[in-house]
């Protein structure tokens, strides 16, 4: 018989905390949302230069980064809840029946056309090194209790943080806005990574 397993057995992370991804092998990572740009309407000359930033980028860059794509089908349901709010409380029959069939006007669409979302995100990760003997990387020993991991978490964000900074002004430089995740936003994302069905599901009313 085969042993199961729950299936937060199969989810990497630890926990999520100020902000900070913390997996089960103790490596940390920070998210961070980026806008797009649309490199098709840009000139010659210009998307020379942006590719020229880019590359800049990558080289100046002395630890790893991972770039990803999450594309999903859009959720119009908060959308259009609004708008039925609006329908309840408009008073003038006139914008009532404006307002339905604008309703009407955007299920339909949507149920006809494939709308989807597409969001960027840089993972900057950093691993704490700990060394033979309980020496960590700077050289003190190994301490133990909640004080000293709590210390050794604020040491550890604060490297990441840097790495963060170095991301974000070569995206500045690139023409790209970005926005580092903060807990909730980071957990909702990897909820909806982990539970990909979720979308299809009713709303629950507030």
């Amino acid at each position: 018989m085969a042993n199961s397993k729950a299936a937060q057995d199969f989810v990497p992370i630890k926990e999520i905390r100020d902000g900070v991804v913390i997996l089960k092998d103790g490596s940390m990572r920070s998210l961070v949302m980026v806008s797009s740009l649309n490199f098709a309407l840009k000139s010659p000359d210009e998307q020379q230069a942006i590719i020229m930033q880019f590359q800049n980028f990558l080289n100046s860059l002395d630890f790893s980064i991972q770039i990803s794509l999450q594309s999903r089908e859009l959720d119009i349901r908060p959308y259009i809840a609004l708008l039925e709010g609006r329908y309840k409380d408009e008073l003038g029959d006139l914008m009532k029946i404006q307002i339905k069939e604008y309703i009407q006007f955007i299920k339909s669409f949507v149920e006809s056309s494939d709308i989807m979302t597409k969001t960027f995100f840089v993972v900057v990760p950093f691993s704490p090194t700990v060394m033979s003997g309980g020496l960590n990387i700077g050289g003190s020993k190994k301490e133990s209790g909640s004080k000293a991991k709590a210390d050794n978490f604020e040491e550890n964000r604060l490297q990441l943080e840097q790495r963060m900074g170095v991301v974000q002004q070569g995206l500045t430089r690139c023409g790209l806005r970005s926005v580092q995740l903060g807990t909730e936003e980071a957990v909702e994302l990897y909820y909806k990574i982990f539970n990909p069905g979720e979308l299809g599901k009713p709303m629950v009313a507030a």
